[in-house]
């Protein structure tokens, strides 16, 4: 296969991108001397996270318990589910350890951390707990100080389960752009979760792993010194959000959109293309940040960035190609119908879930279907 030879809308990942992406992060992360456990979550994608892996990671890092299955059976088995474990799902967790996979789950609350030991207790089974710790008041967690990661951590450690560790992830990194923002937050989320993994020692728990990462954070990190191992995902990718906080260029952004304008709105200075929310997602994170990119960057079929068109608006099939600003009148006449376009995604993660493979683009132009997977 080739470009030319796809149906659009299709998901391109550029291997040479992504692979510079890969190297980045690895090498960066081995500077630090740290572990690099990726965030999978980004690609769900059997032939991504072996490059990953094959670059120096150390285990994975899912958002499913799908996910964890699937890399399980691809032969991964160091794996850490970092989303709260709700009670009905320890069955399933279960079942993934007997198998053999070295899961990891996470808990924030005495309530869940009960549930676990006594699901634990019931079936034999001292599943690996690591507590998640709140750095920025980003989502969940809790904070490094409250006396309630004590009392999670005795009813762990005390009900018969290992208590692995502590992770983070300063999710309000995405708020920002400067160098200097990106550093603040990042020692604040390596001091926040080494500060609760301190607390949990000094009450007489074990805490082996400190686990941290977000993309901007792990790219601007000073040092992570009382850090075992780091998470990032979206950084295999990159995007427009990450574009805007600054941790990437365009040209570093390794998954687009191929689609083919099918219709024009002259008067308007619109084209019509066949990708739509439908294979964009309707994410629109950059319109928070300094530069709003619509829907999405258009690039040429080569990737190449149009400077100043984006994907102004979606349907669900249509998508409108259009200039910021003056509206481009002779836009049939630039890009006439059958025209084949690039688009960069706002998020990678979202858009990347609106397809059932990525079709992979070697240096020398041919092209590889990647299968993804969805579910929990």
């Amino acid at each position: 296969m080739n470009l030319a030879s796809l149906n659009t809308p299709a998901a391109i990942v550029d291997i040479d991108a992504m692979t510079r992406n890969i190297q980045r992060m690895q090498t960066r992360m081995n500077a630090l001397g740290v572990q690099f456990r990726p965030h999978v979550k980004t690609t769900k994608c059997n032939q991504v996270v072996q490059a990953q892996l094959d670059a120096g990671a150390k285990g994975i890092t899912v958002s499913t318990l799908k996910e964890a299955e699937q890399f399980f059976a691809a032969g991964i088995d160091d794996i850490v589910y970092a989303v709260a474990m709700a009670p009905n799902k320890l069955e399933q967790a279960m079942m993934l350890r007997r198998r053999g996979c070295r899961l990891k789950i996470v808990t924030d609350s005495v309530s869940s951390a009960q549930a676990i030991a006594a699901f634990g207790n019931t079936h034999a089974q001292a599943f690996e707990v690591w507590i998640e710790v709140d750095v920025d008041g980003h989502r969940s967690g809790i904070a490094p100080d409250d006396d309630l990661l004590l009392d999670v951590g005795r009813v762990l450690h005390e009900g018969g389960m290992r208590l692995g560790g502590v992770l983070a992830h300063a999710g309000s990194s995405y708020d920002y752009n400067s160098t200097d923002d990106l550093e603040r937050i990042a020692e604040q989320e390596r001091a926040g979760c080494v500060r609760a993994a301190e607390r949990l020692r000094a009450a007489g728990l074990p805490c082996d792993t400190v686990s941290i990462g977000s993309t901007p954070t792990a790219l601007a990190a000073r040092h992570l010194e009382g850090v075992t191992e780091v998470r990032a995902g979206v950084y295999v990718f990159f995007d427009l959000v990450m574009h805007n906080v600054g941790v990437c260029a365009t040209g570093d952004i390794a998954l687009s959109v191929l689609t083919t304008v099918i219709g024009h709105q002259e008067n308007k200075g619109w084209a019509i293309v066949d990708a739509g929310w439908m294979a964009m997602s309707r994410d629109r994170g950059t319109q928070r940040q300094q530069r709003d990119f619509g829907y999405g960057l258009v690039c040429n079929e080569e990737g190449v960035p149009l400077e100043g068109y984006v994907m102004s608006a979606a349907n669900q099939e249509h998508g409108i190609v259009s200039r910021i600003g003056e509206p481009d009148t002779a836009i049939a006449a630039r890009l006439p119908v059958g025209t084949r376009l690039r688009i960069l995604p706002n998020h990678a993660c979202a858009t990347g879930a609106q397809h059932p493979a990525y079709h992979a683009l070697s240096r020398d132009g041919t092209v590889s279907e990647w299968p993804r997977f969805y579910g929990w």
